[in-house]
């Protein structure tokens, strides 16, 4: 995840559906233990409403500046109105159906002094003896009328009984070509066949494939539920071991956790799925969406109770997250920064010049080798390498002001130095994932071509853009100097 702008959220449209909740707070001071029973006596003096469940995804996704229509089903009673008027205040398209004879599912936390004493749920199964008739085809109508105009599907399943279509929700989306992000629930993942991607939690996961007791277990009955249920990824959250991102392609991706304090973990998974949506619908891969999501559940564990996060806080996070690495290396500690990311699933690109004037031509290679891969590293010449290479008067910048200047572009990660013509050495010992080499080439000619190949990795020729060189900007300057 480079240091760069968030994506233009409100450009994208998402629909949620799913099991509908009001998630109530009751909070006071506590000052002596009750004479009836040795429990606490709360004295009650703020009371605040949010919503749960689908709605906390869709308002997630609406903090995050995402277009939001959500549909389900909530009781004709006053937490159902409450459900209404918070989904109104948000701008949430409704797409609810209200039916009488069910209560809307209602949590109610009692807290004091930043701590929950207690939970209280208010709830009935929602089945085909309490539905009204006709409120699954309502349900199924709404939802199918706003297919028609949103990026991403994300379905909210808490096993509460409003997705008894689900076949026919998935087969709907499908047919119109979009995603399908579920967070799943149950013992039974075959009725999200289909889908783009699950998002379950390690119990959940294991509830469904069995106890795993490592890696490997892990691993080979996530490829064989993909492969079984027919989708494309499974995003497994593992609480403070991060995120494990499964695909269909074979790829494997481990993103640790970012969360420097855990407050409360209430509604964390819904802000990685919106975030995962979000992500997805305004053109990003799986894989750097997830990388996004774990940023915002990193920053919304730190929040109380029910929480979303506002794009200035996800965009902190970001910066915060690559200035920690980012930066001028030796090869001892290069190295060590390689070994660790690549436990988490990153891929590595690297690619080698003198860099002596940076000019537009430099910026527009190095962001696209930065977009090729997860991690950037730049191989400096020494100031006697490009001397021996340029012939005298270079460089023009010394060693040190070259990589400072570039180690300050956000696309570029690790900036490292080799004394020799070629780092063919370091190429070497970093095996990076992908070499990238601007210039009028063949791949073979390539410094470090059958360390990487060897390895399993690519090298990948890119034209620089005409019209820009050092010696070119040089140039410019003597001749401006002569007039």
């Amino acid at each position: 995840m480079q240091n760069t702008p968030l994506p233009d959220f409100s450009q994208s449209q998402l629909l949620v559906i799913g099991d509908i909740m009001l998630d109530r707070y009751w909070k006071g001071g506590t000052q002596r233990i009750s004479p009836e029973a040795p429990v606490p006596v709360v004295k009650i003096e703020q009371m605040e409403d949010r919503l749960g469940g689908a709605a906390n995804v869709a308002k997630n996704l609406r903090v995050l500046g995402c277009q939001t229509g959500l549909c389900g089903i909530i009781g004709n009673d006053e937490a159902g109105n409450a459900v209404s008027e918070l989904l109104k205040q948000e701008n949430i398209n409704d797409g609810l159906q209200r039916v009488n004879g069910v209560r809307t599912i209602t949590k109610l936390r009692v807290i004091s002094r930043q701590q929950q004493l207690i939970r209280l749920d208010f709830e009935d199964s929602i089945d085909d003896n309490n539905l009204s008739s006709g409120s699954a085809e309502q349900l199924l109508a709404s939802y199918q009328q706003q297919l028609k105009q949103c990026d991403a599907v994300v379905i909210s399943d808490y096993n509460k009984g409003a997705l008894s279509q689900i076949e026919q929700l998935i087969g709907a989306a499908k047919q119109q070509g979009k995603a399908i992000l579920i967070d799943p629930k149950g013992s039974d993942f075959k009725r999200y066949a289909g889908a783009t991607l699950l998002t379950p939690n390690l119990a959940e996961f294991e509830t469904v494939v069995g106890k795993c007791h490592d890696e490997a277990s892990i691993e080979q009955r996530a490829v064989e539920l993909i492969n079984t249920i027919d989708i494309d990824a499974l995003l497994i959250t593992r609480s403070e071991k991060g995120m494990s991102l499964y695909q269909r392609n074979g790829a494997v991706k481990h993103i640790p956790t970012q969360a420097k304090e855990v407050y409360d973990v209430t509604g964390a998974g819904d802000t990685v799925i919106a975030t995962i949506a979000a992500a997805i619908a305004t053109g990003s891969t799986i894989a750097d969406a997830v990388v996004l999501a774990n940023l915002a559940a990193g920053v919304v564990v730190g929040k109380l109770g029910t929480a979303s996060v506002e794009p200035a806080e996800l965009q902190t996070a970001i910066n915060q997250q690559h200035n920690l690495v980012a930066g001028i290396y030796d090869q001892t500690a290069l190295l060590q920064l390689i070994k660790e990311h690549r436990k988490s699933g990153d891929s590595i690109v690297m690619t080698n010049g003198c860099f002596d004037i940076l000019h537009p031509g430099h910026i527009a290679y190095l962001q696209h080798a930065a977009s090729l891969g997860d991690r950037l590293i730049v191989a400096v010449n020494s100031d006697d390498s490009v001397k021996a290479l340029k012939g005298e008067g270079r460089p023009i910048n010394n060693l040190q002001d070259r990589m400072t200047m570039l180690a300050a572009l956000a696309c570029v990660d690790w900036v490292v130095s080799f004394n020799e013509q070629t780092p063919q050495q370091l190429i070497e010992a970093t095996l990076p994932d992908i070499l990238i080499k601007g210039g009028d080439y063949k791949a073979e000619q390539i410094a470090g071509y059958k360390a990487v190949t060897d390895a399993g990795g690519e090298v990948i020729i890119a034209e620089f853009i005409d019209g820009y060189s050092t010696s070119s900007t040089i140039a410019k300057i003597n001749n401006t100097a002569e007039l």
